[in-house]
C-alpha cells in the first residue's frame, strides 16, 4: 500500500509516519505445518552464516549478515520481549505507536491524521515497537518489529490476522520452524501489489509468542531485489532470536 500525503497542519508528522512504512504483509494460505529450510541470498557484506538452526530440523544453514546490535535487552535501541542480532550498520530506532497517534490527534486534519497513522503503526492485532533502517548498509527498507497485547491468539493466527490486514498481496505460503534460540516461529513468504503503481514485489515476515505477547519481524523493501538482497538480515534475525 502506497499513501501520498502532504503537511497536515502545518506539519509534516503525518508524511514521516507514512514514510516509515513501506511495505507491510499481505495474503492468505494454510500452514503447510513443514519445518523451514532457511534461504541463501546474496548480499552486501553478507557472510554463511554459523550461529544457529533457525532453518529448522532440515539442518541447513542459510547466509546471514554481517552482526550488528543486539537488540531486544534493557538499555538496547529497542526493548522487547524477544532479543535478536541485527546486521552490522543497519539503524534500529524505538516506535512508541500509541504515542505517536496520540499527538498527531491533537493538531488539525486531526482525523485524516489519524486514520494514515493507524495505517502505518497498527496492522491487524499487532502495533510497530521497532524499525531497524538497511539505508546505511547500502540497501532501502527496513526489517520492523511489531508487538501484540498478552493474550493474543498464537503465533501462525497472529501472524495470518498481520498478512490479512495488509492491502494488495497474495500468494502467501507459510512454514513452522524453530529459531537459533529455540522459540517456535511461524514464517510466510508472499507478495505485495501496488496496483496504483502496477508493481510487485516479494515480503517476508515471522512471528513468535511470548509472555508478553505475540511478535512478528516483517521485513519489506523497495523492490524485489531489495528485498533479496536484505534477506541475510532477516535470516541472522531468525537464527539469533530468544525470549528476552
Amino acid at each position: 500500500m502506497q499513501v501520498r500525503v502532504g503537511t497536515v497542519g502545518g506539519r509534516v508528522a503525518v508524511a514521516a509516519v507514512v514514510a516509515m512504512l513501506l511495505g507491510g504483509c499481505a495474503g492468505t494460505a494454510d500452514d503447510d505445518g513443514k519445518p523451514s529450510a532457511g534461504k541463501s541470498a546474496d548480499a552486501k557484506g553478507a557472510v554463511t552464516g554459523d550461529t544457529g538452526a533457525a532453518t529448522g530440523d532440515a539442518g541447513k544453514k542459510a547466509t546471514t549478515a554481517a552482526r550488528g546490535a543486539t537488540l531486544g535487552p534493557a538499555g538496547s535501541a529497542c526493548e522487547l520481549p524477544v532479543s535478536f542480532d541485527t546486521a552490522k550498520d543497519w539503524k534500529p530506532k524505538a516506535v512508541d505507536a500509541e504515542k505517536e497517534l496520540a499527538q498527531l490527534s491533537k493538531g488539525e486534519d486531526a482525523d485524516l491524521a489519524g486514520e494514515l497513522a493507524a495505517a502505518m503503526l497498527r496492522q491487524g492485532p499487532v502495533t510497530a515497537a521497532c524499525e531497524i533502517d538497511a539505508k546505511p548498509s547500502g540497501t532501502i527498507g527496513f526489517l520492523r518489529v511489531w508487538k501484540g497485547k498478552p493474550g493474543d491468539a498464537d503465533a501462525g493466527g497472529v501472524l495470518r490476522a498481520f498478512v490479512a490486514a495488509e492491502e494488495g498481496a497474495g500468494k502467501a505460503e507459510y512454514h513452522s520452524f524453530k529459531t537459533g534460540g529455540g522459540v517456535p516461529a511461524v514464517e510466510v513468504e508472499y507478495v505485495s501489489t501496488n496496483k496504483a503503481l502496477e508493481e510487485t514485489k516479494k515480503e517476508s515476515a515471522f512471528a513468535v509468542g511470548t509472555p508478553d505477547g505475540p511478535v512478528v519481524l516483517h521485513l519489506g523493501g523497495m523492490d524485489t531485489q531489495e528485498h533479496e538482497e536484505m534477506l541475510p538480515a532477516f535470516e541472522l534475525a531468525k537464527q539469533t532470536l530468544k525470549l528476552s
